[in-house]
């Protein structure tokens, strides 16, 4: 099937899984994170995404060759998507509390319709509006029930804190900047493209890291969660948010954040022997009620 006719639910379905790919691998990278330096991981994330995605970078016979203007914003795209998101995000969750984190970005639906305002131009309606403060209102109360953890609540927490918001501004360049290279670009080729120019920008300080890192004492778990997270976060994720993008505008995708949490407090509870209170189901059921509210198709007006 053509990924421009994708059937709107089909689409919905494509940006729902992304975003509870990237939930489960920002779960999972916790143990990650406490291996490999910061730009150690994010340069072998990358390395991981390219070789899975080598052959993707060949320009199909139907697809216009890609013009300055299309190359600039892969480069943007790839910068504030991929490279300085995983930096502040990496850095920031580790100088705050996830209670502080988790609150932070539950802007980002917000965040996303603003920026799609300013420079897509969308129209954003008064049920989209509604669902994008159910599913701030929804990620934020569920983030007030995580226990705070004392090693993360330092003299350091504003600088966690705002790091975590610059991520937000970069995941909702993101959508907005995707939405626009999907007018040219198919889905596999925007993924191994922005992938490309990340290794290429991780790469000098990876090398750097790599140098004084002992791969030899790395268990062989920890490098097959490197692979799933490398595949998650470079190209599973990615392939599916483009898909999506191509159907539905980048306002209503924003609210798909909300499977963020859902899936991150999903894999807490499957594998880490987490419990979740009353009240995070009800935020969840808040979160979700914004979802319903941006994705129901809207009255045509005679």
């Amino acid at each position: 099937m053509n990924v421009s006719t994708l059937p709107r639910w089909m689409a919905y379905g494509c940006l729902a899984l992304s975003m509870a790919l990237v939930g489960s691998y920002v779960a999972l990278s916790k143990p990650l994170v406490l291996v490999f330096p910061v730009f150690l991981l994010a340069w072998l994330r990358f390395g991981v995404g390219a070789l899975a995605m080598a052959s993707w970078l060949r320009r199909p016979a139907d697809e216009p060759p890609i013009t300055p203007r299309t190359r600039w914003l892969l480069f943007l795209e790839s910068f504030l998507g991929n490279f300085l998101f995983s930096i502040c995000m990496l850095y920031g969750v580790s100088l705050t509390t996830a209670v502080a984190a988790g609150v932070v970005m539950s802007s980002i639906p917000a965040v996303v319709a603003v920026l799609s305002w300013i420079f897509l131009r969308e129209r954003i309606g008064a049920r989209s509006l509604a669902g994008i403060a159910c599913a701030g209102v929804g990620i934020g109360l569920f983030s007030l029930q995580k226990p705070a953890t004392p090693e993360a609540a330092g003299s350091l927490a504003w600088l966690g804190n705002l790091l975590v918001f610059a991520a937000v501004v970069c995941e909702a360049s993101y959508v907005v900047i995707g939405k626009r290279l999907t007018d040219g670009l198919g889905p596999r080729r925007i993924s191994a493209l922005i992938n490309l120019v990340g290794l290429a920008l991780v790469t000098p300080m990876g090398l750097w890291a790599a140098l004084s890192f002992d791969f030899s004492a790395v268990q062989a778990p920890v490098w097959l969660l490197l692979v799933f997270y490398g595949l998650a976060a470079s190209v599973w994720t990615v392939w599916l948010w483009m898909t999506g993008l191509r159907t539905v505008p980048a306002s209503q995708a924003g609210v798909f954040t909300i499977m963020l949490p859902i899936s991150a407090a999903a894999i807490g509870v499957l594998f880490m022997g987490e419990r979740l209170t009353p009240l995070q189901l009800v935020a969840f059921g808040i979160a979700l009620l914004g979802l319903v509210l941006a994705t129901l198709p809207q009255r045509s007006r005679g």
